[in-house]
């Protein structure tokens, strides 16, 4: 099953890891990514904590826990390969349509999918 038509087909918990160029780690809790053209994975990021880490260290890592008992889901290992900033791609992307009226920016912030593993094990 492509990463498209899985996250398509699956809801859950998603969580981001992401390191500033130190290696001082962050999770947080984010939606399921967008699929853009080519195997692209791609987040809407304010510029907070992870959006701030990924300008010193493209690497980060997506876990997803399905809804439902048990620890079925997907480990993404991610290179961030670019970002834009309040465009209309983004907006088109959105999957909660209220406007936003706090006047931050926003930025779609795409990635390389490096590996992808089943949430426990090795894939094996």
């Amino acid at each position: 099953m492509s990463l498209k038509d899985y996250f398509e087909t699956n809801k859950g918990v998603g969580v981001l890891s992401t390191a500033d160029g130190n290696g001082k780690v962050d999770s947080a809790i984010y939606s399921r990514p967008h699929l853009i053209e080519n195997g692209t994975v791609a987040w809407i990021m304010r510029d907070r904590l992870s959006h701030s880490n990924l300008q010193s260290n493209p690497y980060a890592s997506f876990l997803f826990k399905e809804d439902g008992e048990g620890y079925s889901g997907k480990r993404l290992f991610l290179t961030k390969v670019g970002e834009e900033q309040n465009t209309e791609r983004l907006q088109s992307l959105r999957r909660r349509k209220s406007a936003y009226n706090d006047g931050e920016d926003r930025f779609l912030v795409f990635f390389k999918v490096d590996k992808e593993l089943p949430l426990v094990g090795d894939g094996n």
